[in-house]
């Protein structure tokens, strides 16, 4: 055999994205060095596996649609191998795609998986970020082995573990005629424009907890990136709604926001883990749901500040 592994991810890689571009970008590799490992694999395979097309990407010929599923379950084999090794040896090894929510990620991860791979250094973490919606879809796909996302409509097959929650809280720019209150309600907010963070599920969860007062947001705009919504907030655009509590009160432009508890009762959002529901696990994703019971939970959150109002 004269191809390898990694040969065989990059070009999963390059048909799932479209683009060596957005390969690169998944993989953290040069482009070139995906390029390459895609022309020998074709020179190796005796087969074109993608036609080019200038400044629009790949896309996959009939003979690469078939060899991609091929090349999947290749590599699903070799992965299997460390799973049969850690098993024999009862030994934490392997590599572990992990995706979390978009919203999540940018507080949890980074702290989470350095303290994994500290513990377990024959581990390897492929992390993915994405919304709620496509964390389930991978999981079902088995693309994904675990998720680190929230409580909402979690699909039959699926099985998802609690870890911690947070309570929904507003957020105003520091000049707010609001910004001085400890507290506000969902109905002195309505009238007031909201900057909506719009992503897939989520978008429901913040209309539900108005709808369940009778109330309807007057949404000024909307925004499915967290840190647009912040900065739009903090330049005094509106307020937003959020349950993550980053440690930083600034937005990416320096200035600041100010948190707010919500009166009243809501429903929180809980973070948790999803894996599928009746496969039996491998010692290293125990190991992983584990590490994560052990850093998440009401009493602390890698990444987030505590539940207390006292910083925005």
């Amino acid at each position: 055999m004269r191809y390898t592994l990694r040969q065989l991810e990059y070009f999963v890689a390059a048909g799932e994205a479209g683009s060596i571009r957005h390969a690169s970008v998944k993989l953290s590799i040069s482009q070139p060095s995906i390029s390459t490992a895609i022309s020998h694999l074709e020179q190796e395979l005796g087969v074109q596996l993608f036609v080019r097309h200038h400044a629009q990407g790949l896309s996959l010929t009939p003979a690469g649609h078939k060899l991609i599923a091929e090349a999947k379950r290749v590599i699903g084999m070799a992965e299997g191998l460390y799973a049969a090794a850690a098993e024999a040896t009862d030994q934490v090894r392997g590599r572990l795609a992990v995706g979390s929510m978009v919203t999540l990620a940018p507080m949890i991860m980074p702290e989470l998986v350095h303290g994994f791979l500290s513990t377990y250094p024959a581990t390897e973490i492929r992390q993915f970020e994405a919304d709620h919606e496509w964390l389930l879809d991978r999981l079902k796909r088995a693309e994904i082995d675990i998720a680190i996302t929230y409580d909402l409509q979690t699909p039959e097959g699926v099985s998802f573990s609690p870890l911690a929650s947070l309570a929904p809280h507003a957020l105003v720019c520091e000049s707010h005629p609001l910004a001085g209150r400890d507290e506000v309600s969902l109905s002195e907010l309505a009238s007031e424009p909201l900057i909506l963070l719009d992503l897939p599920i989520s978008r429901e969860y913040f209309y539900t907890l108005f709808f369940a007062e009778g109330l309807e947001p007057r949404i000024y705009s909307r925004s499915t990136h967290q840190e647009v919504v912040r900065t739009m907030v903090a330049n005094g655009y509106g307020y937003t709604l959020a349950n993550v509590r980053p440690r930083s009160d600034i937005a990416l432009d320096g200035r600041r926001v100010v948190r707010i508890r919500l009166t009243g009762e809501h429903r929180p959002m809980v973070i948790g883990t999803a894996t599928l529901a009746n496969v039996r696990k491998s010692r290293l994703l125990e190991s992983f749901e584990e590490h994560c019971r052990t850093f998440i939970s009401d009493a602390s959150i890698p990444g987030m500040a505590g539940p207390d109002f006292q910083t925005g």
